[in-house]
């Protein structure tokens, strides 16, 4: 494979079926590290059934292909994944230090804190503007504070490609704009390949680097200006009002 200078991801004819439905046909992508890349669409469209195929959650033909800047296949790349829902019981013992500190030591979490484990996810917390949570139980977080510390936990360790599902679900506006200054740090900071599944179409034309619009099968994909100007954006979302301009 041509190396692009970039580590990348291709995915290459990828089509996925339950029984007699195709649920997404012949998707084609092409996502660089330090990019954002956003898929778009309606209610049904098979969006998170992409993300899916991508962590390998759902059988699909075709091929996912992760590359370094060299052209190099690596078969099993780091995949940070962050779920559009996290189902947690509100009385859960569960704490944000329990879940985080399962990903990244093995010492026993029943027997007492380890002082530079602590250290190390406060500092690590600090960067998602949720060091502060670190004690808080899962069931007690908001939608804003739960999504900061899914996304922390996605980057640890160091994912190669973060993927995201409608992460921003359940978050009031504080929380959005938290969540959304995160991201932009990451993208400028990490040399990750992002790829995010949005609803909020402002956020997607004003950031994102590439956007692909899904209907089942790839409508569209480009810059923002050449998704969001284009006859298939406009049939999608007709009724719907973007970046201060009625579509």
């Amino acid at each position: 494979m041509k190396g692009c200078k970039l580590d990348c991801l291709k995915l290459q004819h990828i089509s996925v079926k339950a029984g007699d439905s195709v649920l997404i046909r012949d998707v084609n992508l092409h996502a660089h590290s330090g990019e954002l890349t956003a898929i778009i669409g309606r209610n049904g469209a098979g969006k998170s059934t992409v993300l899916k195929a991508i962590v390998g959650q759902m059988k699909y033909s075709g091929k996912v292909v992760y590359s370094d800047f060299e052209g190099s296949v690596v078969k099993r790349p780091r995949i940070g994944y962050v779920p559009q829902y996290l189902s947690v019981e509100r009385g859960s013992p569960t704490t944000v230090f329990d879940m985080i500190a399962s990903l990244t030591t093995r010492y026993p979490l029943f027997l007492q804190r380890r002082q530079k484990t602590v250290k190390k996810l406060t500092e690590h917390l600090a960067g998602f503007n949720a060091s502060h949570l670190l004690d808080k139980k899962l069931g007690q977080l908001s939608g804003g504070e739960l999504q900061r510390v899914l996304v922390a936990a996605a980057m640890l360790p160091r994912p190669d490609i973060l993927i995201m599902d409608e992460p921003v679900s359940g978050a009031d506006k504080a929380g959005l704009m938290l969540f959304y200054d995160i991201i932009g740090r990451l993208k400028a900071r990490s040399d990750l390949i992002m790829i995010l599944v949005s609803h909020d179409l402002d956020f997607v034309k004003k950031n994102a680097d590439h956007v692909l619009l899904l209907d089942c099968g790839v409508e569209i994909v480009g810059s923002p200006d050449q998704v969001f100007g284009s006859k298939a954006f406009h049939h999608a979302f007709s009724n719907m009002h973007v970046a201060g301009e009625l579509i």
